[in-house]
Formats: structure tokens, C-alpha cells, sequence
């Protein structure tokens, strides 16, 4: 795949100005609590939402006191809204959202039940029975060391990823010339939008208009209605059940060991509009195989019926909900056989990255590669490497020093190889991947593996901050920000005004939340529902280093089953070899690799990309119809989005009023 030159910009501006900072101020102030409420109820990001109603505002607002926004400043509110609105998992509204999972997890059944709730460090979180969770406040003494880390890691965070991104970026987009395919997304998006502001005629316009209409109306029923009775009633009503429809128990005495449910949220349809066909098809393929016909028949094939259970699932009987049937199964099976699957997938990265960078030695050696570090677009806003180089080693050696006085214990020899070795190494092959085929490559393992084979015992290096990140994605942002037009320094601006905002906003909102209700409880259904399960594999990790008496196995040791990562391992490895052989596109492999699991989304996307194929294709035309899909996706979510803020605001204004004394 070669770049297009028509898509490279032609001058380059600024992109952090006075508008960009009302739109940041926009978004921390008013679309942060609704982040932060939607995660919690329906575990979705507001990020793609709160992009697309913040320019829009900011369009609006423009047009009508006769401005115009550049695409530059259209951009990096899109770059801003994204960064400000999501988190890692199903977590959002910045730093703090970590240390609501964090009082969780100490109090959660789970620890208890394995027996490390009392062995979690304070430096992560108070210990448990501290005050601080009697009045659900941060403002409390023993949440002084947690802040204090997290504050300094959100630094050191900002200058790892924007100097080792840098960097990456150079060396992949400016000397290898890598194609990056999907960065050209996000600028084209800041492009129509920037034709809005100069009252551009646009077919843009009414198609999102469209899809936010639907949004908005589904919205209403899925969104508005649970969260504003939630405001003031113990149990939310709830016209369409949140997250999904749980169908296991419907369904188990036909298919036992099933994972059968549906997501009533109309998201995976649109997403099965704009994700390529093979993707969706490979994974409704698979996971119809795994639920209806493969963990059925494992299942029978080993039943005892003198013990009157499964060989392959003892721990897995009927009556249960999908949640604990994930439990269930993935600790006897599913685990071991994703552990291999994941480590063929990073093998086969792996492989194809060595081709690549075969090919492009061979290139160099006939002379047909000639550019350097050098060459540098003119007013692009570049700085220099070595400057990026330094934000991205001071913060590894202050990592480094930390992990070493919180867990004195550890070699300290594998936390200089996972801040200087694996980090910048795994950050390439990454950042090379990005460029070649949008996406990453991830290498499962590796630190677990590290810590038990260490032979450290103890349960607080699970929750040390290591250094170990892969930065490749930080590559493909920077092209980004380079195909819009944007001047690189504006990340540099943009990224030490968010840190103040996130900082502020996420221990405002946070603490609002905490101390109103609970976190979980019957007001969040996502959280209720799905939390329990990520602090039951978060503990069963950390018991895998506990001490333990001889000729004991922890429950992690017991989970992970050899003969079935091989198994799995080899098959993803022998499917792919086959498809290679028939020449099977590779995007058909990674469907039906990723297949693995619940029907939750793959059923709703199937019926997306169905009817995105087979209907509305010919109706508006292939070529047509894929420019309309990932603009309909977005309306969508604006539409969601819009009604939840209503909603949420009334109901925090609700909850505020309630809550004072007169």
C-alpha cells in the first residue's frame, strides 16, 4: 500500500489556540460526568460521542459569530474530547476512575475470597476497613500516597508516549515511509467538518444528522428513562435490559457450557457497518461454532456421570449467568486456549514485521531508500530527536528507582530490561505494525511469566507501576496530527493543558459520584454486572505469586493447562498457514481468530454488516455507502451521546439537590 500524495497536507498551523482551549473546557466541565455516568451504566466511552458534539458546538458557535475553525483547531478538539474522555477498560473520566476500581477491589468478594484483600499495598489504595471507604472520600489521609504516584505518573506518562512517539514516529513515517492506513481517517473527518464551518455544501451533514436522530430516539428508551428514575428510585427502571440479554440459562440444556446473549445496544450494528466483512463474518462464524457446537461437545465428551461433571469444565454447572458461565469456563478452558491463540497471533506479527524489515534492507542496499532524520517538512513544529529521547529516559529511570523501593524485593535487573529493552523494542515492532496494517501487535505473557518465574512471592509487584508500554500507537497519532496540517508542537501544548484539566475535573467529578451512591450498586448495571468479573481474574493473576505451602499450586497454576495452550497455539498457527496456502485474505484469519467467546456482539454486528453488504450497498452504491458508514457510526454516538448528557444532568442535578440540608 503506498501513501496518497493528495492527502498530504500542503502548509502546516497551529493547532492550540483560544478556541481549542474553550473546547477542551467543554468538554472537562460538561461531557466528563456524562463519560463518566455512561461508563458506569452501559460501559461505553462518551469519546466518540464527545468529539463529534464538541466541534459541532464549536462549528456552530462559530458560524454564528461569523468565524471560521481551521482544521487545524477541529482536529486537536477531536485529539483533545478523545483524550479526555476515555480510559483503559471499561473506566473513564481520567485518573481517578482507577482509584474508585481500586476501593473496589480491596472490598470486592473476590479478594477476599482468594485471600489477598489484606495484602493489597497502601500505596494503591487504603487498607481495608479504612475510613475513607466508610465516607467514600479522597479527602482523606490515607489516600495521600496513592495521589501523590498518580499525579507524578500522569507526567511522566505524557512524556513517555510523546517523546518515545516521536521518535517512532519519525523513524517509521518520515525515513521508512510507512503507509499508515488509518490515519488518514481522522484527518479526512477534520476536513468535512472544517467544510461546515465555511458553510460548505456537504453530504456529510444530513447523514450524520440522520443517525443522530436514531441515537437520539433509541437513546431515550436505553439511556434516558433508566438513568434520569435511577436519580430517585433504588433500582432503575429499565425498558430494555442493560448491557445485554442473557440467554445462557434459556439455553443450556441444550447447549450447556454456552455463552449466549445479545447486546441491546444498537452500537454493534453500526460497528458492523464500518469494520471490514471478513472481520464481523469470521467472528460471528466462530463464535456461533464455539457456543452452539464445540464447548457443548467438549462438554458431553468428557461428562462423568459418576461425579456428574465435566472433566474439561468442573467448575461450570447449570443455572448460572453468562457472567459466572465466563468465570467458569474460561478458568478451566477458554483462558489456557486464548493464552495460545494470542501468542500464534503474535508470532505471525512478529514473522511478518521480520519480512518487512528484510524487504526494506534489501531496498536500502539497491539505494532506493535515500531519506534521513534530516528531512524535516518545512514549518512543521518539529523538535529535536534527542529532546524526545530524554522526556522518554528520565521518566524510565524515575520508574525504575520507584518499582525498586515499593517492592525492594524484586530483581531489579528485569525492571531495567522492561524500561530499557522490551519497552523501546516491543514500542518499534508496534509502531511498524501501525503503519503497515493499522493496528498493533501485542505479546501476551510476558510479565506474568516474569513474576512467577522470578520466583518473587508476594502479591504487591502485580500492582507496582512498571515500566512496560508499548508506544507504537503514539506513531500513528503523530501522523495524524501531520495529515491535518497541525504543527507537532501543538501536541506538546494540548497534552500539559489536559493534564490540569484531567487532574482537576477527574477528582471533582469522581469524588461527586463516590460519595452520591456506591460504585457498583444497582444504579450502575454495567458495573454491577461485569466489575465482580474483571476483580476475579485481576485476583487470580495475583495469587500466582502468593506464598504458598509446599506441594501446594495456586489458583492461577491450576487455571493455566499447558496441553491447551498447545492446542490452541498450533491450531491458530495451522489455520493460518492454510488460509496463507489458498490464499484466504489475512483479515478473514483474525475474525475467526477473535472469534472466541460470547455472541454479545457478534450476532447485533453480523445484522449490521449483513445489511450494510446486502441492502444499503446497492441501494447507495458500494463506493458511496462506505464513505456514508463511519459517519453514520459517529452520528449514532452523538445521538447516544446528546440524550445521556441531558439525562445524566438532571440527574446530577437531581442527586445535588437532594443531597443538601435544606
Amino acid at each position: 500500500m503506498e501513501r496518497r500524495p493528495e492527502l498530504e497536507p500542503k502548509e502546516y498551523a497551529e493547532g492550540f489556540t483560544m478556541k481549542t482551549l474553550l473546547g477542551a473546557l467543554f468538554i472537562g466541565v460538561i461531557m466528563m460526568p456524562g463519560s463518566i455516568y455512561l461508563a458506569l451504566m452501559m460501559g461505553q466511552s462518551m469519546s466518540s460521542a464527545g468529539q463529534w458534539t464538541t466541534i459541532i458546538l464549536i462549528t456552530e458557535v462559530a458560524r454564528r459569530s461569523f468565524t471560521k475553525v481551521s482544521r487545524q483547531e477541529l482536529y486537536m478538539i477531536y485529539y483533545m474530547a478523545g483524550s479526555l474522555l476515555s480510559a483503559g477498560g471499561a473506566l473513564a473520566g481520567g485518573a481517578f476512575a482507577w482509584f474508585i476500581w481500586n476501593a473496589y477491589l480491596v472490598n470486592s468478594s473476590a479478594a477476599q475470597n482468594f485471600g489477598i484483600a489484606k495484602m493489597i499495598p497502601t500505596w494503591v489504595a487504603p487498607r481495608l476497613g479504612s475510613d475513607a471507604y466508610i465516607q467514600r472520600t479522597f479527602l482523606h489521609h490515607d489516600w495521600t500516597i496513592p495521589i501523590i504516584l498518580t499525579v507524578i505518573g500522569s507526567v511522566c506518562g505524557r512524556m513517555q508516549w510523546i517523546g518515545m512517539g516521536y521518535f517512532l514516529f519519525r523513524t517509521t513515517s518520515d525515513v521508512e515511509r510507512l503507509p499508515f492506513p488509518l490515519a488518514p481517517i481522522a484527518a479526512q473527518g477534520a476536513t468535512a467538518l472544517a467544510e461546515v464551518s465555511e458553510e460548505k455544501d456537504s453530504w456529510r451533514w444530513p447523514v450524520f444528522s440522520v443517525a443522530t436522530m436514531i441515537g437520539l430516539v433509541y437513546g431515550f428508551f436505553y439511556v434516558a428513562i433508566p438513568v434520569i428514575t435511577g436519580g430517585f428510585l433504588a433500582d432503575p427502571l429499565k425498558l430494555i435490559p442493560i448491557p445485554f440479554l442473557d440467554l445462557v440459562q434459556n439455553a443450556e440444556d441444550v447447549f450447556p457450557t454456552n455463552r449466549i446473549a445479545l447486546a441491546t445496544d444498537l452500537g454493534p450494528i453500526f460497528g458492523g457497518f464500518v469494520l471490514p466483512f471478513p472481520i464481523v463474518a469470521g467472528g460471528f462464524i466462530t463464535s456461533m461454532f464455539t457456543n452452539f457446537v464445540f464447548s457443548p461437545l467438549l462438554y458431553r465428551l468428557s461428562y462423568n456421570p459418576a461425579t456428574f461433571k465435566s472433566e474439561l469444565f468442573p467448575t461450570w454447572s447449570k443455572g448460572m449467568s453468562l457472567i459466572q458461565t465466563e468465570m467458569t469456563i474460561n478458568y478451566d478452558f477458554y483462558m489456557s486456549l486464548g493464552i495460545g491463540i494470542s501468542l500464534a497471533v503474535a508470532a505471525i506479527g512478529l514473522w511478518t514485521v521480520g519480512l518487512t524489515l528484510m524487504r526494506a534492507r534489501v531496498a536500502r542496499a539497491r539505494g532506493t531508500h535515500s531519506r534521513s532524520y534530516a528531512d524535516v517538512p518545512a514549518g512543521r513544529g518539529d523538535f529535536p530527536i534527542w529532546m524526545g529521547l530524554v522526556a522518554w529516559a528520565l521518566p524510565a529511570v524515575y520508574y525504575v528507582v520507584l518499582c525498586h523501593y515499593l517492592v525492594p524485593r524484586f530483581p531489579t535487573y528485569w525492571l531495567i530490561f522492561f524500561a530499557f529493552i522490551w519497552t523501546p523494542v516491543i514500542s518499534y515492532v508496534s509502531a511498524r505494525m501501525y503503519g503497515l496494517r493499522g493496528g498493533g501487535i501485542e505479546i501476551p505473557m510476558v510479565q506474568p511469566a516474569v513474576f512467577i518465574l522470578s520466583g518473587y512471592k508476594g502479591i504487591d509487584i502485580w500492582f507496582a507501576p512498571i515500566n512496560m508500554a508499548d508506544h507504537g500507537w503514539a506513531a500513528a497519532q503523530f501522523r495524524e496530527v501531520e495529515l491535518t496540517g497541525t504543527r507537532m508542537i501543538s501536541v506538546v501544548k494540548a497534552e500539559a493543558c489536559l493534564l490540569v484539566l484531567m487532574l482537576f475535573c477527574s477528582f471533582v467529578y469522581w469524588s461527586f459520584f463516590w460519595k452520591s451512591s456506591q460504585i457498583p450498586s444497582s444504579q450502575y448495571p454495567y458495573a454491577q454486572t461485569f466489575w465482580p468479573l474483571n476483580a476475579f481474574y485481576q485476583c487470580l493473576w495475583a495469587t500466582s505469586t502468593m506464598p504458598h505451602k509446599a506441594g501446594e499450586t495456586t489458583f492461577l497454576l491450576k487455571a493455566i493447562k499447558f496441553p491447551i495452550i498447545g492446542f490452541g497455539g498450533g491450531g491458530a498457527l495451522a489455520l493460518y498457514w492454510i488460509m496463507n496456502l489458498f490464499r484466504v485474505p489475512s483479515l478473514w484469519f483474525y475474525g475467526l481468530i477473535f472469534g472466541f467467546g460470547s455472541t454479545t456482539w457478534a450476532i447485533p454486528s453480523m445484522i449490521g454488516a449483513l445489511l450494510g453488504r446486502y441492502y444499503f450497498a446497492r441501494r447507495f452504491g458500494k463506493e458511496r455507502w462506505r464513505m456514508y458508514t463511519p459517519v453514520l457510526a459517529a452520528g449514532y454516538a452523538c445521538g447516544v451521546g446528546l440524550i445521556g448528557m441531558v439525562s445524566i444532568g438532571l440527574t446530577i442535578i437531581f442527586k445535588a439537590v437532594r443531597s443538601l440540608p435544606f
